[in-house]
Formats: structure tokens, sequence, C-alpha cells
């Protein structure tokens, strides 16, 4: 049986999130009903909502869902109804990069959550008055009351925890986390240099503050965001709108440059003064997604002292590890996950698009 439930439906490329009925299909093999608490606002649901990625339109988008089980199909073992989860990444559980526990690189990783729409078989999960609607977004699509969600998309979390503050796990933070943790991977006395202080760049300066790196420079344009990341762990700052960020990074490093970067801003040009920051044997990770077809030219040259440049996904991390780790730390206040955090009501989340898209909130999440 069908569940009805108010969504923010998408109907173009470039159209508003309108509140409006639907209706979720029954809870298939490997999927759950997600009574949604909380939902995360992230510059993905952006991009696609204008048109921007191939995601099929009228849709429903929204990816980084927190909130309770109500229901499950058949074959899911993971979690039961009353369960609290966050909502993250789905994958195909099955080819190599899975198997080995990586499986934002799933070899279905654009179908099954960027741009498909559906599920693997081609079936919808959405429809209004009988037409199928876009929707299984990161196996979620929790821009809605209630959601249909893979298993593999939902990792258990402690019921002690408010959800309306951990819902942005599932995607921005642990991209930002990840980028530190899982590929830089600083040594004692490294330096880390974060470009941009958006939601994933501040969770990367959060990330790079529980490690050995000495030195922690954060970039962006905004002062008011770079006093934040001070206050979160960043030990120097350069005003990228004041500055040549290169040049300041060489500067902050008496000349020898950065072991890691993090690239969060999708602009080319940032990227490519973060290249020309590395220090031998640096790596530079690029998060920031600009539009599809997008080119950075690079001194090649500049390259050959073992200099990296790495892509990255949703953090390279294995959900049902990482998220209940990042919750524990947002619990015990060594990740100050509040400090990114506005709330708004689900009604309201044209004005949280818009503050979001003007740089007055930095995290908006969507509350129930």
């Amino acid at each position: 049986m069908s569940t009805t439930t108010r969504a923010a439906v998408v109907e173009s490329g470039g159209a508003p999130f309108a509140l409006t009925d639907v209706e979720l299909d029954e809870p298939g093999p490997g999927e759950a009903l997600v009574r949604m608490v909380a939902t995360g606002l992230c510059h993905t649901d952006l991009g696609v909502a204008s048109g921007g990625l191939p995601f099929p339109l009228p849709g429903v988008l929204g990816h980084e869902g927190a909130g309770v089980v109500e229901a499950v199909g058949p074959n899911v073992t993971g979690v039961a109804p009353g369960d609290h989860v966050v909502l993250s990444f789905t994958s195909c559980g099955g080819c190599r990069n899975c198997r080995d526990g990586h499986p934002a690189y799933c070899v279905t990783w654009l179908p099954l959550n960027l741009i498909g729409g559906r599920r693997a078989d081609g079936t919808s999960t959405i429809s209004r008055d009988g037409a199928p609607l876009g929707g299984h977004f990161f196996g979620q699509s929790s821009f809605a009351e209630r959601a249909l969600v893979d298993e593999r998309s939902l990792v258990k979390v402690d019921p002690n925890v408010q959800l309306e503050s951990i819902a942005p796990l599932g995607c921005g933070v642990q991209t930002g986390v990840g980028a530190v943790w899982n590929v830089l991977k600083p040594e004692a006395g490294s330096c880390l240099v974060v470009l941009g202080a958006g939601a994933v760049g501040l969770s990367a300066v959060m990330a790079a503050a529980l490690t050995p790196a000495t030195t922690v420079i954060a970039v962006d344009m905004v002062s008011e965001r770079l006093e934040l990341a001070r206050e979160l762990g960043a030990t120097h700052t350069v005003n990228a709108a004041e500055a040549d960020v290169t040049e300041a990074v060489l500067a902050l490093t008496d000349g020898r440059g950065a072991d890691g970067v993090v690239e969060t801003t999708g602009a080319v040009a940032v990227l490519r003064k973060g290249a020309d920051a590395l220090a031998p044997r640096g790596t530079l990770v690029v998060v920031g997604a600009p539009p599809f077809g997008t080119e950075v030219a690079l001194d090649v040259n500049a390259l050959l002292p073992g200099k990296k440049v790495v892509g990255l996904t949703l953090g390279d991390s294995e959900t049902q590890t990482s998220i209940p780790a990042l919750v524990a730390l947002v619990q015990d206040g060594r990740l100050p996950l509040h400090r990114l955090i506005s709330h708004y009501p689900f009604a309201d989340i044209e004005r949280a698009v818009r503050d979001m898209s003007a740089g007055k909130t930095i995290k908006p999440v969507l509350t129930f």
C-alpha cells in the first residue's frame, strides 16, 4: 500500500521548491519508510534544482536526512521500526569498490544517487496523481515528511542524540571530514589549507583540529566565516579578496607550501591557486564540483616533485563506521557542528534556499 506524504517538489530546472502531496511506493526489498525529523540543505540540491545536472524533473531532492524508521520492506535486517537513523548515499554493495570498503566509489554511484531518479531496476519510488516523479535521490529524497529509503543509505544512530543536530553528517560534514581523515591523513607538524569556509570547508577545519597538523589555514572571501574558522580550529586565515592565495600560503609556511589542500569551492581558479601552493609530496583534494565538463589547467613540471591531485566523493567514507563516530564526536562537543547550523521549518524551504545562496547561513537544516 502506498503512503501519501507532503514533499518539496521542483517542477523544472530553475523552479522553486513547492510543497505538494505525493505518493510513496510501499517499501520493497532492502527499503525502509522513514519519518523525517530533519534534513540538511546542500549546494548539490540547489545545483540539481537549477537544472545544472541531468536529474529527471519534476522530482523530490534532499540527501542529508535524519529520522525514525516506521516500516521496513522484505530482507531488511540492519534497522527496525523505531530506530533513529541518519540518511546518507546509497551503493550497490556488490562491486569491487563497495566490497573494498569504498562505497562512495560504487560503480553505479551516479545513476543510483545523483542523476537516475529511480531504483536500480528502473522503477519509481515517488509518484503524483499516478505519474512517476524523479526520486531515489541519494537513495532517500528526504525533502518530504516521509521518505522511502534504501537500506544502504541508512545508518542507525544513538537515539539520545537530537536528530536536528546531526542531519548534515550524511553528506557535507562527512565530505569535509573525510578529505582530511581519509585522504590527507596529516602527520605531526604538517600544514593543511582549506579553500572555502562553507559547511564542507569548516567541517574540514574541525577535522583538522582533531589531527596532529600544526598549521591549519582557512581561505575565504567573507571575513565572518574566517573568524568562525579560527574559532573552530584554524591557526591562520587568508582573505582571498585581499591577498593572492598561493603567495599567502607560501609566506605562512616559510616558502615550503602546504602538505595538504582541500578545495571546496568548485572554482577552477581557486583549485589552481591551491595546486600552486602545494609543498613537494603534497596532496590537493578536489571536493567542490563545478558544472559537468569543466576543465582546469595545471603546471605539469610543478607536479613532478611528488605532488598529487585527488578527486573525492562524500569523504570516501564507509558510512556504517564513520557516521556513528561523528555522532559521538558531536555528542561530546569535540565536533561543534551546531556552530554551522541554522534551523528552518520545512515549509520555509524557499527562505532557507535564499539565505544559503546569499551566504547568510552556512548549513540550513529543515525541521519537520
